[in-house]
């Protein structure tokens, strides 16, 4: 049993390797068949010279495939022969050689061969037109069904390419945007905590209550950093969860941001003017990481003795301003002119997915402005 197991998938396996041929050898072996019962309908015995020829003419149609004009034209010539032999050849091999033509070659070409064929049987007083015109029409059907076939599967391949690039580049988006956050969770976290320990260690002699104080804030912060780092991982682990996520910062978090830095030795007010109003999730998490990486520059690059952070709610857009009064900006990568991606460039990323515009350059009469506008939409 197991032999014939074997054997009957190794005759499927040959089968659909020559499936074409083993069709077109069950095509010309019926049109063989179907020629002999129409030129010896009324003849008995067969005569071999005529099936000779009606069998050359059946094997002429294994290369139909390969040579479809010349096939035709050779089972033509073969019916001629027969007809001039005495014989009335059915025709069957003609009509399959001109249904491979108008299936296989173009339009026009199978057209042209049709009007000779059409005449060359009717003449012969083998087949009426009708019956020439409906083997072209099937053959052309087929062509027209194979082609539309064909252009489906192309499509549909496009579609699947396209897919796939889509996928890519929403991968790579979100990496970055993941980049991003980590960045500016990062960064923030270490200057608050790195400074924190230090104005901790400076007092801690003198005033152990204050280092105690200090290190409190600088643990709550820590504790906070950690946890959004946790939330980054796992919404990177297990996207579908981001809706049980804590949820990521916006603009009602922004006082408590700015009192941080504060508390961390660097003097900072926000205010906010205009009619506040809810926006996007995007823009408020865009605006609140801009503000927090400017003021995280400051801190770390600049000796400024205040900063101001600014919302102007205006009814198209949204002013965003950090002003400090330090003497020096840092890195060239924070300033703009280089890096790799983060810093201002990071906060221009940000801003160009909004539609918006950044500036950041020296104050007029010293310090450093960073000045954002983003588009909201028009108030409700």
């Amino acid at each position: 049993m197991s032999a014939l197991s074997r054997s009957l998938r190794a005759a499927r396996r040959w089968l659909s390797a020559r499936r074409s041929a083993v069709f077109d050898t069950v095509v010309a072996g019926v049109t063989t068949g179907v020629e002999f019962g129409l030129t010896f309908e009324d003849v008995t015995p067969v005569t071999v010279f005529p099936a000779v020829l009606i069998v050359v003419s059946g094997a002429l149609l294994l290369a139909r495939r390969h040579a479809p004009a010349a096939v035709l034209a050779a089972v033509c010539a073969v019916a001629a022969l027969l007809a001039a032999t005495g014989w009335s050849p059915g025709g069957a091999p003609s009509l399959v050689a001109l249904y491979t033509v108008a299936e296989l070659r173009e339009r026009q070409f199978s057209l042209a061969a049709l009007v000779p064929t059409a005449g060359f049987l009717m003449g012969a007083s083998i087949s009426a037109i009708p019956v020439s015109v409906i083997a072209w029409g099937l053959g052309t059907y087929a062509q027209t069904r194979r082609r539309y076939t064909a252009a489906l599967e192309e499509r549909a391949a496009h579609l699947e390419r396209e897919r796939e690039q889509l996928t890519v580049i929403a991968a790579q988006q979100e990496r970055t945007a993941i980049a991003r956050e980590l960045h500016d969770i990062v960064a923030h976290s270490v200057t608050v905590t790195l400074l924190g320990v230090r104005g901790a260690r400076d007092v801690l002699r003198t005033a152990p209550d204050v280092a105690d104080d200090t290190l409190e804030r600088v643990e709550t912060n820590a504790e906070e950093s950690l946890a959004e780092l946790r939330r980054m991982l796992l919404l990177l682990r297990e996207p579908e969860q981001h809706a049980q996520m804590r949820p990521q910062p916006s603009l009602d978090q922004l006082a408590t941001l700015v009192a941080s830095y504060g508390d961390a030795g660097l003097p900072a007010r926000l205010e906010v003017t205009g009619e506040r109003r809810p926006l996007a999730g995007g823009v408020e998490l865009s605006v609140y990481r801009i503000v927090e990486e400017a003021l995280t520059n400051v801190l770390k690059h600049a000796r400024a003795t205040h900063v101001t952070v600014t919302l102007g709610f205006g009814r198209t857009h949204l002013d965003v301003t950090v002003v400090n009064d330090g003497d020096r900006v840092g890195e060239p990568s924070s300033a703009g002119q280089g890096g790799a991606g983060h810093g201002i460039v990071g906060m221009r990323e940000r801003i160009g997915v909004l539609g918006g515009e950044l500036d950041a350059r020296p104050g007029a009469e010293g310090g450093f402005r960073v000045a954002a506008r983003v588009p909201i939409g028009e108030a409700a």
